[in-house]
Parts: C-alpha cells; sequence; structure tokens
C-alpha cells in the first residue's frame, strides 16, 4: 500500500491495539467516534494525512451503514490492506456487539421484572432527549440554504403523514442534490493523485465481498426454511443494509415502524428500551439492529436462548458484513470521488433529507414515550398519529425534561445522563408505590 502519513508506518500488531482501543472507547454516537478516530489516527500518531482522512469520510458519509465503522475500515485498508480493513472494523464493532448481545439477554429474562422496568422509563426519557439533540447537531449542520430547509421539510411529510418508504425518500434526495449541484456547485477539495485501479480487480472484489454477504444468509434460510423468523431477519436487515443512508438516527425510523407494526417482533416501549442500551454501549448505534434480530428470534424458537444468539447472529452478519463490501470495493476510488461536485450535491440532498427523518423520529418516539398508547388514522392518504390523552406518563414527561437539562443545559454524557435518569426513574416508582 502507498504511504499515507509523514511517520514510519505501523506494522499489523502494532496497530491491532490501536484498533482495540478505538472500539472500547467509540462512544458518544458517530460525531464522537470520528472526533475521536482523528485525534488518535491524525494527530497523535499520523497514521493518515488530514486530507485523506477527509476524502475518506466525505466518501463514508455517502455509503449506507455506519459511516464511523467504514472510516476505521478504510484506515485500516490503505495501512495494511484487506487483513488491516478486517481488523479495524471488526475491532470497532466487536466491543459494543458483545456488550449489547449480554445486555439483550438479560433484557430477555429479566425486563419485565418491575424494577427493570421502572429503570428503563428513565432511560426511555433520556433516549428522546438524545434524538432531539441529534436533530439540532443534524440541523445546524446540514440546512443553510433555502432548498435545503426545503428538502428536509418535504423528507418529513412523506415519511411522516404520507408513511413513504425510507429508500424512495433518500433516492429523491441525492437525485434532487445531484440537479441542484449543477446549478448551485458545492465546494469540494482538490483532488489527490491515486494510481489507477483496474476495472477487472474492482469486478472480482465486488462479487467475493457479496458472495462473503449473501451466502450464509441463504445458508441459514435454506437450512431453517424460508417461513423461518430467521429467515426474515436476514432479508429485512440486509435491506435495511443498503438503504442505511445518513446514519442510525436516520435510518430508526424505518427500522422501528417495521419491526414494531409489520413484524410485530417487539413493541414500541422495547424498541426504546433496545435504542436506550445501544446508546450505553462503545460501537456504532446500529448495534441496536442486534437487540431486534435476538428478541425476535428469542420468541420464536423452542430452545430460546439458543435460537435468540442465531438471531443476533444472522442480524449482525446482514448489517455489517455489507460495510466490507463497500469499503474495499470503493476504497482505491475515493480520493477521485471525494473530489466530485455533483456526488458532493447528492450528499448535501441526502443530508438534508436526513433532518427530516431525524425529525419524524423524534416525533414518533415522544408519542411512545410520553402516551401509553397510540394509533394511527388514515384520512386518505394521509397518516397521523393520535396518542390518547388518558394513557399520559407524567413520570415519562418529568424525566424527560430532566434529561434536557443534563444534556443540553449541564453538556453531561450519554451515558452518565442515561445512568441519572434511570436511578431518578427508580426513585419516583419506589416512592409514587409507598405513598
Amino acid at each position: 500500500m502507498d504511504s499515507i502519513h509523514d511517520r514510519p508506518e505501523p506494522t499489523l500488531r502494532e496497530a491491532l491495539p490501536v484498533w482495540a482501543k478505538i472500539g472500547v472507547t467509540s462512544f458518544g454516537g458517530p460525531a464522537g467516534q470520528i472526533a475521536l478516530m482523528h485525534r488518535v489516527l491524525v494527530e497523535e500518531l499520523g497514521w493518515i494525512r488530514p486530507e485523506r482522512f477527509l476524502h475518506a469520510l466525505n466518501f463514508c458519509m455517502l455509503l449506507p451503514g455506519p459511516e464511523a465503522m467504514q472510516l476505521a475500515t478504510y484506515v485500516g485498508w490503505r495501512l495494511h490492506g484487506t487483513l488491516g480493513g478486517l481488523a479495524a472494523g471488526l475491532l470497532f464493532v466487536l466491543p459494543g456487539a458483545f456488550v449489547v448481545l449480554a445486555l439483550s439477554i438479560a433484557y430477555a429474562l429479566f425486563g419485565q421484572v418491575p424494577l427493570v422496568e421502572a429503570a428503563f422509563v428513565g432511560i426511555k426519557a433520556a433516549v428522546l432527549v438524545i434524538v432531539i439533540e441529534a436533530l439540532i447537531k443534524v440541523a445546524r449542520r446540514a440546512l443553510h440554504r433555502p432548498h435545503d430547509w426545503a428538502i428536509a421539510a418535504a423528507a418529513f411529510v412523506a415519511i411522516f403523514f404520507v408513511a413513504a418508504p425510507f429508500p424512495l425518500i433518500i433516492a429523491a434526495a441525492a437525485l434532487i442534490g445531484f440537479l441542484l449541484a449543477l446549478v448551485f456547485p458545492v465546494p469540494v477539495p482538490p483532488p489527490l493523485v491515486t494510481p489507477p485501479v483496474p476495472l477487472g480487480r474492482t469486478f472480482r472484489t465486488a462479487a467475493l465481498w457479496l458472495a462473503i454477504w449473501i451466502a450464509p444468509l441463504l445458508a441459514v434460510a435454506a437450512l431453517f426454511g424460508r417461513d423461518d423468523v430467521t429467515a426474515d431477519i436476514a432479508l429485512f436487515f440486509s435491506k435495511l443494509a443498503v438503504v442505511t443512508f445518513g446514519g442510525a438516527y436516520s435510518v430508526l425510523a424505518y427500522m422501528a415502524q417495521q419491526a414494531v407494526e409489520t413484524y410485530a417482533w417487539l413493541s414500541a416501549g422495547e424498541m426504546l428500551d433496545g435504542l436506550g442500551l445501544a446508546e450505553t454501549t462503545p460501537g456504532p448505534l446500529i448495534l441496536v439492529t442486534e437487540f431486534v434480530g435476538f428478541l425476535a428470534a428469542y420468541r420464536s424458537g423452542e430452545l430460546r436462548l439458543a435460537y435468540g444468539l442465531l438471531g443476533a447472529a444472522v442480524t449482525l452478519w446482514a448489517t455489517f458484513a455489507p460495510c466490507f463490501l463497500w469499503i474495499f470495493v470503493g476504497a482505491p476510488y475515493i480520493e477521485r470521488l471525494g473530489s466530485n461536485a455533483r456526488l458532493a450535491g447528492a450528499l448535501r440532498g441526502v443530508t438534508a433529507a436526513v433532518v427530516g427523518v431525524i425529525l419524524n423520529l423524534s416525533v414518533w418516539f415522544a408519542l411512545h414515550v410520553i402516551f401509553g398508547r397510540v394509533a394511527a388514522e388514515w384520512h386518505g392518504p394521509f397518516r397521523l398519529w393520535v396518542p390518547d390523552p388518558a394513557s399520559f406518563h407524567l413520570d415519562a414527561a418529568l424525566l424527560a425534561g430532566l434529561a434536557a437539562i443534563l444534556l443540553l443545559a449541564f453538556r453531561l454524557g450519554i451515558v452518565t445522563t442515561l445512568a441519572i435518569t434511570a436511578g431518578a426513574a427508580l426513585a419516583y416508582s419506589h416512592f409514587s408505590h409507598a405513598a
């Protein structure tokens, strides 16, 4: 591989502890994870030059899937080829995956215990504020021009009131952004000089990783049958992996509504619990899919725990195997694509649409946190979510207010806020029952 840094190139053995450290400490969502990698890989170790880091980040934001994990995979690939990319990507994901799996097992076994349920009221309230905070940050970064606001508003209306498919919204936003770039060019960095890549090598890489992604999932479906829940898990999360543009928050509404309403794998409250668990762990927030896959299989098989482990494994494979496909196929072209003004315009359109999608997620989560019963009413082609006022949860509303103060006013970390709101929920439950 060509040199990408000014300091001596590390060996793979020297790089592994660094990737493991990043994987264990990568809290705070993609923004925090990217900032951590920039500090470690660019500033402290000098393993990648700032301009290459920026080009790679722009490319990863164009891809479906968790951009921080894919960025780590790219740097690992640049340093040590395919083996280095695999090591970096896996070590970024596996620590959080093991923690989420342990929490999922505990939730399946003890989640209905009143004490645990009370704690999760506080976690749900904090998650609601975390999502709103993400909405504010993304909106500030993405919405600068009138047509950015128009795309965001149109995306919100399309997904919240019309229930338009998320992939269609993303495709339309990318096309609009691409066309707008012809009229309102987006500033892009100058291209970096890179050697040409043989097209045959690209096709071979794509075929290999497509087989690695799909073949094990087809084997599971053939072994257990197409009507088995594991086949549904494999198909659903494989489709999700192709449309997860804009980070986990942008696709959570689509995933949650499908998992809750279409497949009935879990309830809306349990979906929020899973998001709360994923927020407390390192690694990509999209690891919440592992929680969903575990519960879906756990509740469907005779050997419940073993089947749950299989569901979690299928979910992880369907979610993250495609990430290696995108990076190993696209990595040789990253510098060229990062300097393409029209693709930059498409990315701007997608990012604006993501704001509307996160707003939809915020409203949908808020309704299900604050109210116990929420019904979808259709008026012609339009859907309206209507809460039952009698099911209003005062404790959840108060805890959401507490979380807002801790996160937005005192700027406490996510894990600290979740711990405080969970403790406050336990205290509220204890004193309300004592009274």
